[in-house]
């Protein structure tokens, strides 16, 4: 292979690519490590296709060739892409409405949603919009899956009480339960519980074994053995055999526009969802990932989700611990673990038939914890009110309002809290301290006032939603020093942008100080601002001689007799 194919090769397939110098000591690892993710894929994908609102054995082909996508594009050595909760909610809170109860609709929607939920991921990766792994703010997301978390418990209790629930909001839906509470079927209960229970158990007893496998085994054991299905107790039922069949389903025209939009939120929040685990493994494990790389390899993992009669998949952070924890070395994990799932679908599926729908639940109200993260609100709580302000109304959009219009809320939230700031930045005016330069006076007391000057920091870009503050800022302190100063120097050294109306603000008090005999001066402008400031003519205005390049240089000009900077 020459140097240009493996360049090629480690840019569009860096899976192969890592491959093709496989070390065979790693293959028991792999091995150990694809056994255990399949082991844990297998009941989580099924459990999640009812949260997606599609039949079983359609979690078992969206976990195929996602997979094997990943294992060839993937830059994550850890990161197994999979069926996951947040997502699978999300796949069925986009796809009810626009089916409209037609249940005929739901998969060929789904299969769809996935289609172009993988075209955008693709296209955002070439792109090269992998910073918008950084655009949900951790508050919202934080909020974001808490609300998923509360949705999913809410959306089971009625099959682990063995009771059907309609569908509704998550406060309706609470409304709904404890009025039919009494409708409880105590065995089915008393089995969802126990799994319930085993579950949590092994996660702090045992955090190695597959819980969700020992579940299911357990609850088919139970099934054949007890006979649970002729006392009452809701069985999964009869799951296909055999690998299904490639295809692109038939849209009407007027679905396409719910399903472009919906396919848009679930591509960068899956995509956020996947680099949040990627990313900590990566550290964890002390390698780099490719971000926009990320973004092409889980496109092409939807793509294939979707193709084989899936739904959209993104980083699964539980059989990724899994992965690590157990010495998975490299994407080969994943490879292991898909041929695995296929062996299910070909040979193992008559037994899931007898598989409690209770059991189920239970695992999904037991992932549904793990998503729920109080540790963080308590810390933002904290921090910062604002932030934990912004968590929870996340939290209340999502049950409230759906995932798209909560997150949608709080993103707009956190933008105009953003602005909010960004309007009043914080600013200084700067004294001289021995041995250390100029200092902000407010917080350096002994830093020295030089007289006739006054040096104003700016901490932020100046730009046309923050004009108006700097504007009143410095005719404010200006107005109230005393004595009234000979010379104004605005230190510009944090001042990245300047846009025409920040420029223009600038030339008002350029000009109203000129009428009071004061002079006006910068020092430490960058490129951009200098650039500005040329460009409209300011430059000229203020004078070249008063633009300087370090606060010293201006001291030493505009007061020629201040004591000079000794370090």
């Amino acid at each position: 292979m020459d140097q240009q194919e493996a360049t090629w090769l480690k840019r569009f397939l860096p899976g192969v690519a890592s491959m093709a110098h496989y070390d065979r000591t790693w293959l028991r690892s792999d091995l150990v490590a694809g056994v255990s993710v399949a082991a844990v894929a297998v009941p989580v994908a099924i459990a999640y296709a009812q949260l997606a609102g599609v039949p079983p054995v359609y979690g078992l082909y969206a976990s195929i060739l996602p997979l094997v996508a990943y294992a060839f594009m993937g830059t994550s050595r850890q990161l197994i892409v999979a069926p996951d909760a947040a997502t699978c909610a999300m796949v069925a809170t986009i796809v009810a409405p626009i089916a409209a109860g037609n249940s005929d609709r739901i998969v060929p929607l789904t299969m769809m949603l996935t289609l172009i939920t993988g075209v955008f991921c693709i296209a955002g990766g070439l792109a090269r919009m992998g910073f918008l792994t950084n655009f949900l703010a951790r508050p919202i997301l934080t909020g974001y899956l808490n609300g998923i978390a509360l949705s999913i418990i809410s959306g089971q209790l009625g099959r682990l009480f063995g009771f059907h629930l309609d569908s509704a909001g998550f406060f309706r839906l609470l409304v709904r339960f404890f009025s039919q509470i009494g409708r409880t079927h105590v065995l089915t209960l008393v089995v969802g519980v126990a799994t319930f229970a085993l579950l949590r158990i092994l996660k702090h007893l045992g955090p190695k074994v597959p819980g969700p496998l020992v579940a299911m085994v357990l609850g088919i054991a139970a099934s054949s053995f007890f006979r649970l299905s002729e006392h009452g107790v809701a069985m999964l039922g009869l799951i296909p055999a055999g690998l299904p069949a490639l295809l692109i389903p038939n849209i009407g025209a007027q679905e396409w526009g719910p399903l472009v939009i919906g396919a848009a939120g679930l591509a960068l929040i899956s995509f956020n969802s996947a680099m949040v685990t990627a990313r900590g493994f990566a550290v964890k494990n002390h390698y780099d990932i490719d971000s926009n790389q990320e973004f092409v390899a889980l496109g092409v993992a939807d793509l294939g989700a979707g193709l084989m009669q899936g739904f959209a998949v993104s980083g699964a952070d539980s059989r990724t611990a899994v992965n690590d924890s157990v010495g998975g070395k490299t994407q080969v994990t994943g490879l292991i673990a898909s041929g695995l799932i296929v062996l299910v679908l070909l040979f193992l599926t008559a037994p899931l038939a007898l598989l409690p729908i209770t059991v189920l639940a239970a695992v999904l109200v037991n992932a549904a914890l793990g998503l729920f993260d109080l540790e963080s609100l308590v810390t933002l709580r904290k921090v910062s009110r604002p932030e934990f302000r912004l968590s929870i109304l996340s939290t209340l959009g999502v049950i409230t309002l759906g995932v798209l219009p909560g997150v949608a809320i709080a993103v707009a939230m956190a933008m105009l809290l953003i602005l909010i700031r960004a309007s009043k930045p914080h600013d200084a005016v700067l004294g001289r301290m021995a041995g250390a330069g100029f200092r902000d006076m407010e917080i350096h007391p002994e830093a020295e006032a030089i007289e006739g000057l006054m040096i104003y920091r700016f901490d932020s870009s100046l730009l046309f939603f923050n004009s108006d503050f700097f504007k009143s800022r410095v005719k404010a302190l200006v107005m109230n020093a005393t004595p009234k100063p000979r010379h104004f120097l605005l230190v510009a050294e944090t001042m990245i942008l300047l846009d025409t109306t920040g420029a223009a603000t600038i030339e008002e008090l350029v000009e109203e100080f000129s009428e009071s005999g004061i002079t006006f001066a910068i020092a430490q402008a960058k490129r951009p601002v200098r650039g500005m400031l040329e460009r409209i003519g300011l430059s000229k205005k203020i004078g070249e001689d008063n633009l300087y390049p370090t606060i010293e240089a201006a001291v030493t000009a505009l007061q020629p007799n201040a004591r000079p900077e000794v370090v």
